[in-house]
């Protein structure tokens, strides 16, 4: 009691300027409280009347189109495994269904059946027997069987030993079977052995224009240097210096000799 009535006596010992400010300030409090339980805020967001007038033309096309006994979803023949967000809704797929085959996907992996294809979604039996009849697989997961051919003991026989031939008794026709050999190189390689009657190491293949340097590999890898018999020779002791610079690999120091 003795609590209570120094409470009290607090309370009065205020102004009545102090004690009409607390009062007025309980007031608000209970009246703000009592606007936020009974008045509905969901009227505030009032809609423009264009708004209103599409959104109830929408309704207006969303019954018609769902609810119309006539109405009939045109399906085309699709590959589940790219079946997209609205893909799925429209074929009646649910939001955890669709998920499931994207995250099945993310892994780079692909459904190759009906069956597949439920064991990852985990659609209905009624909804697959609705759309899987619209499946369309690629050909070769159609025909796995197809796929695996019978080889031949022939075809797995060694391959046959390269003949190497030599250079000095290739045709043009011979050298034009090396790939990156056309025409006009051929004609450049025989003229270049006409010119000293025969070739006398491979690596004169490197003073022939338009040869590349894989060409010349290649040319290496098919032809030889066997015999030069018809190479043309002279005296050398009474050769002159136009006769010798008709001979390649001669360094141009040579005549310090």
């Amino acid at each position: 009691m003795i609590k209570d009535n120094s409470f009290i006596k607090s309370i009065l010992s205020y102004s009545k300027s102090q004690r009409i400010g607390i009062i007025l300030f309980f007031l608000i409090i209970v009246f703000v409280q009592g606007i936020y339980y009974f008045y509905d805020f969901n009227n505030l967001a009032s809609d423009t009347p264009e708004e209103s007038k599409w959104m109830a033309n929408q309704s207006m096309i969303d019954s018609l189109k769902f609810e119309s006994k006539n109405y009939k979803l045109t399906i085309y023949p699709f590959n589940p495994n790219f079946i997209t967000d609205f893909k799925g809704y429209k074929l009646g797929m649910s939001v955890s269904e669709i998920d499931r085959l994207l995250a099945f996907r993310k892994q780079n992996k692909f459904v190759n059946s009906t069956a597949e294809f439920q064991a990852v979604t985990k659609v209905s039996d009624s909804l697959l027997k609705a759309i899987s009849p619209y499946f369309k697989f690629p050909d070769w997961v159609n025909n796995k069987k197809n796929n695996f051919k019978s080889f031949d003991k022939k075809e797995f026989q060694k391959p046959e030993k390269i003949v190497v031939l030599n250079i000095n008794e290739a045709s043009k026709e011979d050298l034009m079977k090396v790939y990156g050999i056309g025409d006009k190189i051929s004609d450049r390689i025989l003229t270049e052995k006409q010119k000293y009657g025969a070739f006398v190491s491979m690596e004169q293949m490197d003073d022939i224009w338009g040869l590349s340097p894989e060409v010349i590999e290649k040319l290496k890898a098919s032809f030889t240097v066997k015999s030069a018999a018809n190479a043309k020779k002279i005296a050398i002791n009474n050769a002159s210096v136009k006769e010798l610079t008709q001979f390649p690999f001669l360094d141009t120091n040579w005549q310090k000799i």
